[in-house]
């Protein structure tokens, strides 16, 4: 009776739109290749054949995301699978910095990875679901199709978070990413539950109409879930004061992990945060800025201080992350199109220069022989005369992020910063700049530590620092052959090239993150 009851109800599957979710299938798709083709041809057979799919794959998915641009330019903006998808220029833009900073991962990760964690497939895999998720977060109208991309996106990195197996800083890393993660996802799933009592929907835009044409008499319900959704967010961020896993997860994680996850983590979130507030929430703006604004001025003030008292370059590089985060959330809280322009193109120069600082800290750590998790500024003294070129790559990107002239770090901060004040909230301007300066301390602590004469270390050459294979924490470590380092070194002169022509010529990313406008 109940079969009969069931068979009779109408369904009504929602129309899918291959177009629009093409980009979540090309790197969905490529990472079931990778799997099923380690499954015939071997495990640990043909590594760089894994590599070569991950790339054609992020290469395919920014190629579609520039066209998906092109097609809302002409046609304009539209929602797909029932309103649960929007195809606008904000996720194709979005797609676009996701691709770029896939490649670099691709080209710089994979070896050092696979040094510490065997030859098989599953680091490319991860990467791809991971950057799946965060597309979807991009693409998502709905509250609940945000939250299944954070998940595809959360768990991915908790994997590769604890992919040193017999390191116990990496096990104790990635338990304390995946307890504090799930315990955001909790609170987050919370808030959309509360948002849906109080609206009737977690579609975006009927939350938005929903509360343009009706008045709540008692809003609290409604104010409280977006409460949580912001302290979701605010986790997967860094922001202060939910910042307290990413020094030791940032720490313990393998190095090039680290640059993925301080790169797409924020993209991911930081898009799917700009959207929910500007489409659901934009009448509620005096209800989220406060807190917004609180999170911004907390970040960069912690994240700045607490770096200083940094001796590891990972730990001091973690809370430069948390400081990153403060001022992507002033382009956040100036709630105008071009705040959002801003932030985007924080995103897409902060995710260049992380990845390739974390791959060079990768090479660093090969060179003298240090373990994941144990690189201090007395470590890289003199590295300049040893590693000159590695040396001065590292110094560029690390003054990016300090914000030096002529990189994309300095038209980031500058941009943000110009949000803020068009706005009118000349004080919050005023921090910012002060936090700024304060960070500009520690950067210029590890410049001049790489280019310090140190007595101790003399000679040079590829055998100064053998790295032996070796038992204990580490067992299993190799040295990356010349061969495996030539994609890495790819990927860090492209990192290095990209932050100093977009310092030098803006226009041409500022331009591109200007289309991308979100739909409601």
């Amino acid at each position: 009776m109940f079969g009969t009851l069931v068979s009779q109800l109408p369904i009504r599957l929602p129309a899918i739109s291959y177009q629009a979710i093409a980009p979540e299938m090309i790197l969905f798709g490529a990472a079931l290749v990778v799997l099923a083709l380690s499954a015939t041809i071997g495990r640990r057979e043909h590594p760089e054949l894994y590599r070569g799919i991950g790339l054609l794959a992020a290469l395919g998915e920014g190629a579609w995301s520039a066209n998906l641009l092109r097609l809302v330019d002409k046609h304009g903006a539209s929602l797909a699978i029932a309103g649960a998808i929007a195809n606008d220029g904000f996720s194709a833009v979005v797609g676009i910095i996701v691709a770029a900073a896939l490649v670099l991962t691709m080209l710089i990760g994979p070896g050092f990875v696979r040094s510490v964690a065997g030859q098989g497939p599953e680091f490319v895999t991860l990467l791809l679901i991971s950057a799946t998720g965060a597309i979807v977060m991009a693409q998502a109208d709905d509250l609940i199709v945000i939250f299944l991309g954070l998940e595809i996106l959360s768990i991915a990195l908790y994997i590769m978070v604890g992919f040193r197996l017999r390191d116990g800083l990496s096990r104790e890393a990635a338990f304390k990413y995946f307890i504090l993660g799930g315990f955001s996802s909790a609170v987050f799933l919370y808030g959309v539950a509360l948002v849906y009592g109080a609206t009737g929907s977690t579609n975006l835009l009927k939350i938005g109409s929903f509360l343009s044409t009706h008045v709540l008499i008692n809003n609290g319900v409604l104010l409280f879930g977006l409460a949580l959704i912001l302290v979701g967010f605010g986790f997967k961020i860094s922001a202060v004061p939910f910042h307290v896993w990413s020094p030791d997860v940032y720490q313990g994680a393998p190095t090039s992990v680290t640059g993925y996850m301080a790169a797409m983590a924020k993209i991911a979130a930081f898009a799917a945060l700009l959207r929910v507030l500007t489409v659901a929430f934009h009448l509620q703006l005096q209800y989220w800025r406060p807190i917004i604004i609180a999170l911004a001025l907390l970040s960069l003030v912690f994240g700045a201080v607490f770096a200083l008292r940094q001796r590891e370059i990972k730990r001091m590089l973690a809370y430069s992350s948390i400081n990153h985060a403060g001022f992507i959330l002033l382009g956040v809280l100036a709630a105008t199109s071009g705040g959002i322009r801003d932030s985007l193109f924080y995103l897409g120069a902060y995710s260049v220069m992380v990845i390739g600082t974390f791959g060079l800290i990768s090479m660093i750590q090969v060179d003298t022989g240090k373990t994941e998790g144990s690189l201090s500024l007395t470590d890289v003294r003199g590295l300049g005369q040893r590693r000159p070129a590695m040396a001065i790559l590292l110094a560029i990107l690390v003054l990016a992020q300090a914000g030096a002239p002529f990189t994309s770090g300095f038209i980031a901060k500058f941009s943000v910063i110009t949000a803020v004040i068009a706005v009118n909230e000349y004080w919050i301007a005023v921090v910012a700049m002060i936090a700024a300066a304060i960070a500009v301390a520690f950067y210029l602590r590890l410049v001049l530590a790489l280019f310090a004469r140190d007595e101790n270390k003399v000679g040079a050459g590829d055998a100064l620092y053998p790295v032996p294979v070796r038992g204990g924490s580490d067992a299993g470590f190799l040295q990356p052959s010349r061969a495996s380092q030539v994609p890495v070194w790819i990927g860090i002169w492209l990192s290095v090239a990209a932050t100093v022509f977009f310092g030098v010529f803006p226009s041409l990313l500022l331009n591109l993150v200007g289309k991308g406008k979100i739909f409601f």
